[in-house]
C-alpha cells in the first residue's frame, strides 16, 4: 500500500462520513479524496513527476492534509518543514532536497519569495492558504480548479514518501528517509495499542509538520476517523474543538498537556468525549499526571518513545504505567509497541546488556526508515547489523519496560562517573519551583565536568538554589547532583523547539555554586 490508499479505502467505506474540520469547512471523505485528486493533478500539469520533491511550509490546516496524501498520489517525495526554523535553515533543507515546488500557506509568503532565490532547484510556489495568493505565487483554488483527478502513479510501498529533517543546530541538514512502508507501518504499530477506530475524532493542535502528528493522521485516516484542525496550540481553542466536535484523542507534549490542564477556561466545559490523549518527548511529571487525570478524569494517558528514524514510534506507555504507587511506570518510556523489538546494547562493543544496565537504546521494525537523504556514510553508522541505533542510552527493567536516560553524546564523566542528563532532569522538575530544567556538563579541574542545571521558575515562585541541590541530594547520587544552578525566564530553544544546551553551555556570571565533593 501508499499512503493515498488510505484515503481510497476511507472514501469507498465511508463516502458520506465527516472526514476533516477545519474553521467552518466540514468536509466527507468522499470530498477529500476527490479535492486530493483534483490537487494531484494540478501538480502533475506543473511537472512533478514521481521521484521529485516538494516541499511543504505552513501552519496546520486542512489543506496541509490534502497536500501530505496530493504528493503520495502523485508518487512525489514530500518534505515537511518546521516553521519554526530560521530562514537560512529553511534554505538548507530546501538545496539538501533538491524541492522543485513549494506549498506555502498564510503567513509564509514573504519567506517564500526569499527562499525561491537561495534554492536555485525550486520553480513553482502555490500558496494553499485562505489568503489571496501574493504576487508571485500560484493560487491553490486556481490550480485545482484548472484540474480533473488523475490516476495515481505507479510504484509500491517501497518508495520513499518523505524526508523529515532533524536537529537543526549543527548547521548541516539531515534528513531522514520515510517509505510509504515506514509510515504505514507504524500506523499499524500504534492502531492496536490506542483502540482508535472509525469512531475516532482526533483533535490536530501540536503542529503537523511533526511526524508525531503525522503519524497520528496516517492512523486516523487508516481507520476513516475523522480530523479537526487547529492552526496551532492554544488552550482555548482546544477546549473549545474538544467540546464542539465532541474529540475523543488528542497528541500533544507535556507542556502542552500542562497548559491545557491548567487553564481558567475548563473549568465547566464538557470534554466527557475525551478518551485518549498521546505524548511524547519526555516523561510526565508525577504532579502533572495527577492533575491532568483530575481534570480530564475520562481521557486515558499514553506516553510514546521514539525518533523521527522510526517514523517516529517505537514504544507507548499505556495508561495503567501511569498509576501512582510502587508498581508504577511513570518514569518508564513504556513497553516496545507490536511489531518493534528493542535491544539495549554496549556502545563500546555492540554487545547486548541485561536488563537494568545502561547502554545503546536500539530499535527495529518496518517503521524504521531506509536511511538519510544523500549521507551513506550517516546512514551506515545508524542502520547496521540490522538495528537503529538510536543514540540516545536507556536501559529496560526486569518487566521489559524501557527507561531514557538521555542522549550519550550528552552523557557526562565526573570523578569517573556516568551521568545521563534526562535523569537529573527528571528529579529536578518534581521539585515544586521548577517548570523546566536542563542538565549540561561544565569543565572541572579537579571532576573532569561537574553537573551544571538551568532551570525555568514555575509562575509565582522564587527558587533558592541551594534549597533545590539538597532535594536532588535527597533523590540521587551525590556525584548526579547539580554542583551549580542557574535560573532564566525561559529556556532558550532552537529551531525545532528543542532545549537549546548549546548556548547553555556558555552560562552567565554569578551562579549559586555547590559545595565541591564526590559524595
Amino acid at each position: 500500500m501508499r499512503l493515498h490508499d488510505c484515503l481510497t479505502r476511507a472514501a469507498r467505506v465511508w463516502p458520506g462520513s465527516p472526514a476533516t474540520s477545519y474553521a467552518d469547512r466540514v468536509r466527507t471523505w468522499r470530498e477529500v479524496r476527490a479535492e486530493v485528486g483534483q490537487l494531484a493533478a494540478g501538480l502533475r500539469a506543473l511537472g512533478i513527476s514521481p521521484g521529485d520533491r516538494i516541499a511543504l511550509l505552513g501552519a496546520n490546516s486542512d489543506r496541509y492534509l490534502d497536500s501530505f496524501f496530493a504528493a503520495s498520489w502523485t508518487g512525489a517525495v514530500l518534505v515537511p518543514l518546521n516553521t519554526r526554523l530560521a530562514e537560512n535553515e529553511l534554505t538548507a533543507c530546501l538545496r539538501d532536497s533538491g524541492a522543485g515546488l513549494l506549498l506555502a500557506g498564510d503567513g509564509f509568503a514573504a519567506i517564500a519569495g526569499r527562499l525561491g532565490p537561495a534554492a536555485p532547484e525550486l520553480r513553482h510556489v502555490v500558496h494553499i492558504g485562505e489568503e489571496p495568493a501574493p504576487v508571485g505565487t500560484m493560487d491553490y483554488q486556481a490550480l485545482i480548479g484548472e484540474c480533473k483527478s488523475c490516476p495515481a502513479a505507479d510504484g509500491d510501498g517501497r518508495m520513499p514518501a518523505g524526508i523529515f529533517y532533524t536537529g537543526g543546530t549543527t548547521g548541516t541538514p539531515k534528513g531522514v528517509v520515510l517509505s510509504h512502508d515506514n509510515l504505514l507501518a507504524n500506523a499499524w504499530h500504534i492502531l492496536p495499542a490506542l483502540g482508535w477506530q472509525h469512531e475516532t475524532v482526533f483533535l490536530h493542535a501540536a503542529p503537523m509538520f511533526h511526524l508525531a502528528d503525522i503519524c497520528c493522521l496516517v492512523a486516523v485516516s487508516a481507520v476513516a476517523g475523522r480530523h479537526v484542525i487547529l492552526p496551532g496550540f492554544a488552550p482555548d481553542a482546544v477546549i473549545d474543538a474538544g467540546e464542539a466536535h465532541h474529540v475523543t484523542a488528542l497528541g500533544l507534549v507535556p507542556t502542552m498537556i500542562s497548559g491545557l490542564v491548567n487553564s481558567p477556561g475548563l473549568a465547566g466545559r464538557d470534554l466527557s468525549s475525551l478518551t485518549s490523549i498521546l505524548y511524547g518527548g519526555s516523561p510526565m511529571p508525577a504532579e502533572l499526571i495527577t492533575r491532568t487525570r483530575q481534570a480530564l478524569p475520562g481521557a486515558w494517558l499514553w506516553q510514546a518513545y521514539g525518533q523521527s528514524e522510526a517514523a517516529p514510534v517505537l514504544t507507548l506507555l499505556p495508561p495503567e504505567g501511569h498509576l501512582p504507587g510502587p508498581a508504577s511506570k511513570a518514569s518508564s518510556a513504556g513497553l516496545p509497541v507490536p511489531g518493534c523489538e528493542i535491544a539495549i546494547r554496549d556502545p563500546a562493543t555492540g554487545g547486548e546488556v541485561p536488563p537494568g544496565q545502561d547502554g545503546e537504546i536500539c530499535g527495529r521494525g518496518d517503521n524504521v526508515m531506509t536511511g538519510y537523504w544523500n549521507q551513506p556514510d550517516l546512514t551506515a553508522t545508524v542502520l547496521r547489523d540490522g538495528w537503529l541505533h538510536t543514540g540516545d542510552g536507556g536501559y529496560l527493567d526486569a518487566d521489559g519496560y524501557l527507561y531514557v536516560t538521555g542522549r550519550i553524546t550528552e552523557r557526562i564523566i565526573t570523578g569517573g562517573e556516568n551521568v545521563y542528563p534526562a535523569e537529573v532532569e527528571n528529579v529536578l522538575c518534581q521539585h515544586p519551583a521548577v517548570a523546566e530544567a536542563a542538565v549540561i556538563g561544565l569543565p572541572d579541574g579537579h571532576w573532569g565536568q561537574r553537573i551544571h542545571a538551568v532551570i525555568a521558575p514555575r509562575p509565582g515562585t522564587q527558587p533558592d538554589t541551594a534549597e533545590i541541590i539538597a532535594f536532588c541530594r535527597a533523590r540521587l547520587a551525590g556525584y548526579k547532583c547539580p554542583r551549580s544552578i542557574d535560573i532564566l525566564d525561559a529556556l532558550p530553544r532552537t529551531g525545532a523547539g528543542k532545549i537549546d544546551k548549546r548556548s547553555l553551555a556558555r552560562p552567565p556570571a554569578g551562579r549559586a555554586d555547590a559545595p565541591e565533593r564526590a559524595g
